[in-house]
């Protein structure tokens, strides 16, 4: 059965910069749960992440609200291996040069294991959110059925997008490549 893991950021990176909401041309924040929904996305103009504070550049980053920032060389990567399910918005980085881009997970899949799961609490009537009830309210130590994942090698479970799911070919692409900022949690 294959093995999946969780795509974090290192926050213990030493001097690492800090990516914040994202802003569009004119400074207005953007809706930034566009970006875990799992759909393609019409091009957005000039996107910018404000950095505080500033620091290392990483291939690899979340910006707030869980979204995943990446540079070239992991776009390069991507398409090396012909990952698909992946669309990869450009980006600006407030103060610094390069090629950034929003990764843009397009595949939602139902499969978190919540037997094996350390803890999952779903919405409630009494939560008083009643477009929520039956969705997850609380994912904790996630575990996801491997069977369930299709083989993909990139998605976000459904009912917890703020995880990203990638599978153990693309951990290892991405250890052997020597991307930087990323830590991996097995799911």
């Amino acid at each position: 059965m294959s093995r999946y893991h969780q795509l974090r950021d290192d926050l213990h990176h030493p001097g690492r910069w800090h990516l914040r909401t994202p802003v569009d041309e004119h400074g207005q924040k953007l809706n930034p749960w566009q970006f875990t929904e799992g759909l393609r996305l019409e091009p957005l103009g000039v996107i910018r992440f404000p950095v505080r504070p500033d620091g290392v550049e990483l291939d690899f980053s979340w910006a707030s609200f869980s979204i995943p920032v990446v540079n070239s060389p992991f776009v390069q990567l991507f398409e090396r291996l012909g990952i698909q399910d992946v669309q990869f918005l450009p980006a600006e980085i407030e103060g610094h040069t390069g090629s950034w881009f929003i990764l843009n997970a397009l595949r939602t899949l139902r499969c978190i294991d919540d037997a094996r799961s350390a803890e999952v609490r779903y919405f409630t009537p009494e939560d008083g959110q009643p477009e929520k009830v039956g969705e997850y309210k609380y994912v904790r130590g996630m575990r996801i059925d491997p069977s369930k994942a299709e083989g993909a090698h990139l998605f976000r479970p459904w009912g917890w997008p703020e995880a990203l799911i990638i599978s153990e070919d693309l951990k290892q692409a991405l250890e052997r490549e020597g991307i930087t900022g990323t830590r991996f949690i097995e799911v």
